[in-house]
Order: C-alpha cells, then sequence, then structure tokens
C-alpha cells in the first residue's frame, strides 16, 4: 500500500551537521556533529542541553551512527548536564569523543564526572581550549585539545600548545582554519588533527521521521524505574508507538562496537540493549522530542503491526517477527520512502528483511494478506489461506488493540479527558 498524502504530511524532518576532521594525510578521521534547526541552517546559537540531545538522538537513533559517519569517531558537545551525570549518555565509547564545551565552568563535580566518563572507557576532548579558564584541570584525563586557529592570538597558541604537548596522552586538533596558512600553522603547532572551511565546510544531513509520543516515553521512564520490571511489559510499551520502536531498532545498531547486529523483534532489539540503555535512551528521546505524533497515523500503523501478528500466528510463522515487519512497513508509508532503503538502515534478521523486501517466507505472506485485506484486494484475498471473515475478526481485534494502545496516548496528553485542568 503506497503512501496517501495525509500520512506523508505527518512525518517530520531532523537535521545534523556533520563536519569532517582530518589527519595528517588528508584522510577523514572523523566528524564533529552540530545542532541544526533547518536544512538551510549554516551556524547554531544554540549550545544548550536539548541541542545536545537532538544531535544524540538524530545521529544514533533516526540517521543511524553508521549511516552517518561509518566506522569513523564523531565528536559530540556536551553540557553540563551530561558532564556531571544529571542527564545519560547512551552511545557506546567506541562511537563518539566527548567534547567538554568552552563555556562549561570547570568544577569539582564536572572534574568528577568527567572522570567517570573516562573510566567507562569514553575519550574526551577540550573544545575551544584556553589556558587560564579552568579547563586545564581536565588535561590529565583528556585525549584531544581543540585550538581555535582563527581566534587565538598567534603567541598564546603557540605557548597554549607547547604546555598541551607536554602530556603524552594529549593529541592536538586545530579547528578554524579558513586558508592554506591556517593549515600550514596548525602543523607546526603539533597538531595531528585538522579541521576547518579550508579542508571542508559542513554538511547538513536531513531525514525524514515519524513523530513520537513524549507521555509515551514517560510511561516507560516510569516502568523502567521499578526494580520488579519485566521485558514483556517493556515491549508492550514500546511496540505501542512506531516512532519508538524504530529508534530503538535503530539503538540496538549502535549497542556494540562491532558490525551492526540482525534483530528479528523489538523484544531481541531491547534484549540486547538491555533496561539500563534502554532508559537512558528513553529519558534522552523525552527530553528531544517536542511533539506527539498524530493520532489516526499512529492507530493505523499499530493496527497493521497487530494484523500481521495475528495473520502470522494463524498461518505458523513468528507473531512477534511479524508485528515488527508490520510496524516498519506503515513506518515506510509514513516517512514516504521505499521498503528497501528503510531496511537498508535497520540491523534486521534475514527473515524479517526478505519479508519485508521481497514477501518471502510466512512473514512475507502474511504481509501480502494484510496489504490484501487493507486494500480490499478481493483476487488475492481468495488465494488466502485464511477466510474473509476470519480476517474481518482478526482485524476488529487488531482495531481493539489499536484504539487502547493509542487512548492511553490521547488521554494522558489531554487533561479534560483524565478530569484534569491545568
Amino acid at each position: 500500500m503506497g503512501p496517501d498524502s495525509s500520512q506523508c504530511e505527518t512525518a517530520q524532518v531532523v537535521h545534523v551537521g556533520r563536519q569532517p576532521v582530518y589527519d595528517p594525510m588528508g584522510r577523514i578521521f572523523g566528524y564533529e556533529l552540530l545542532f541544526r534547526e533547518s536544512g538551510s541552517s549554516t551556524t547554531s546559537a544554540k549550545s544548550t542541553a536539548y541541542a545536545t540531545s537532538q544531535v544524540i538522538v538524530n545521529a544514533f537513533t533516526e540517521f543511524g551512527v553508521y549511516d552517518l559517519v561509518g566506522n569513523r569517531v564523531c565528536f559530540v558537545n556536551l553540557t553540563r548536564d551530561f558532564l556531571v551525570g544529571a542527564l545519560p549518555i547512551p552511545v557506546e565509547p567506541a562511537h563518539a569523543v566527548l567534547e567538554v564545551l568552552e563555556t562549561v565552568p570547570i568544577d569539582d563535580a564536572v572534574i568528577n564526572g568527567v572522570r567517570v566518563l573516562v573510566e567507562k572507557g569514553h575519550k574526551i576532548a577540550l573544545d575551544d581550549f584556553v589556558w587560564g579558564r579552568g579547563h586545564e584541570r581536565l588535561l590529565p584525563v583528556a585525549s584531544y585539545v581543540k585550538l581555535d586557529i582563527l581566534g587565538t592570538p598567534r603567541d598564546d597558541i603557540e605557548r597554549m600548545a607547547r604546555d598541551c604537548l607536554a602530556y603524552p596522552n594529549i593529541q592536538l586538533l586545530g579547528e578554524r582554519l579558513e586558508t592554506p596558512a591556517d593549515l600550514s600553522f596548525a602543523r607546526k603547532l603539533g597538531c595531528s588533527l585538522f579541521q576547518g572551511y579550508v579542508l571542508a565546510r559542513p554538511q547538513v544531513v536531513s531525514a525524514r521521521v515519524v513523530p513520537s509520543s513524549r507521555l509515551r516515553h514517560v510511561e516507560l521512564m516510569g516502568m523502567l524505574s521499578r526494580s520488579d520490571v519485566e521485558m514483556p511489559e517493556i515491549v508492550s510499551i514500546v511496540t505501542s508507538d512506531p516512532a519508538l520502536s524504530f529508534r530503538l531498532l535503530r539503538a540496538s545498531n549502535s549497542a556494540s562496537s562491532g558490525l551492526p547486529r540482525r534483530v528479528s523483534s523489538v523484544h531481541e532489539a531491547l534484549v540486547l540493549l538491555g533496561l539500563a540503555k534502554v532508559r537512558e535512551w528513553v529519558s534522552l528521546m523525552l527530553l528531544s522530542d517536542l511533539t506527539e505524533g498524530d493520532e489516526s497515523t499512529l492507530a493505523s500503523a499499530i493496527t497493521r503491526a497487530r494484523l500481521c501478528q495475528l495473520v502470522a500466528d494463524r498461518i505458523g510463522s513468528s507473531g512477534e517477527a511479524a508485528f515488527t515487519a508490520g510496524l516498519l512497513s506503515a513506518v515506510g508509508d509514513i516517512l514516504g520512502v521505499p521498503i528497501g532503503d528503510l531496511v537498508d538502515r535497520l540491523p534486521l534478521a534475514d527473515d524479517v528483511a526478505a519479508a519485508l523486501v521481497g514477501r518471502i517466507g510466512g512473514i512475507g505472506r502474511a504481509l501480502d494478506i494484510v496489504e490484501a485485506y487493507e486494500s480490499g484486494d478481493l483476487e488475492n484475498l481468495r488465494e488466502s489461506p485464511i477466510a474473509t471473515q476470519e480476517l474481518t475478526h482478526a482485524f476488529l481485534k487488531a482495531t481493539g488493540f489499536s484504539t487502547h494502545s493509542v487512548s492511553r496516548i490521547s488521554d494522558g496528553d489531554n487533561p479534560a479527558r483524565n478530569g484534569g485542568t491545568r
């Protein structure tokens, strides 16, 4: 079933700025990821916790870190809230260098927080470093120092470079290099990494995404805070929100530093992440999201997923995997992108991918049956092993399941429905 205009209008567009960092041989070492409010933005004045959370969530759960930077490292700016542990950093140490912004006042809480991050395996960069602001206290645990070649007097920057290189763990990164002379000067300083307009300007990467529900994240966070929470309870919440399911599937793709993992269901993705990581990702998503999903779009997606599950169970295939396949086919419709493109961005098991792209196997058959029923394709329904009357009954059950799931979101978002006035 192809996307209609109303579905496509519900999709949102997110953006991430990406500027390469080069090594001395002119090869790309990594990318600095930057907050961008639109596809045409060239800069951003925001250096807030919201901006950081947007960058992390979009890069790792909307685009996918492998699609965005490949096997290279990414540099991510952090505000104080992240450094002291008030907000989680769910990304794996192998995937990101954590930058301490020059605007962060350095006190004991920040120093202790950075030490904890380093003990967990994270590498630290000191952004726009200037000696005397307190950031030199972090030199013993940092891995990179970023020197602003354009904005720092030459005598000062030469002295800072010598002092920083006295620490054997430090690599210097020359940034804001705008001319070949700037690049040459950075090399003379002892910089081994380089970034600036003379090499490459930031590129804004955009993607269409499914709106998600902040209330669903709140509900899930509350459940995750319980010591006796069971995985089936978590799965029931996640699978009731297509956007949340998609994001956590993407997050599972970066759950290890090796090759992308393949999973056949949301349940497997959550097990791979573990409850602690799910809690961190969901809390960060809650901070980064501003709008809830459209109720009718969410209901249609959940109905399709549930109907696929019921049909798959009926024909002897995996209902759980079919739910995931149905959910992702609906996400593809919402985004208006070919299902093959969507599958390429996810760590799906071969049978689920084959079902979505080629309609192969029992899951693929379930998808065919459901889409034939949705579109009123009577010819294909006559070949279905399930009678039309039985399909209608299953559809009503799926609709009831969807209505219940979505109403929990809508009721919570509308105080009038809950007797509240605030």
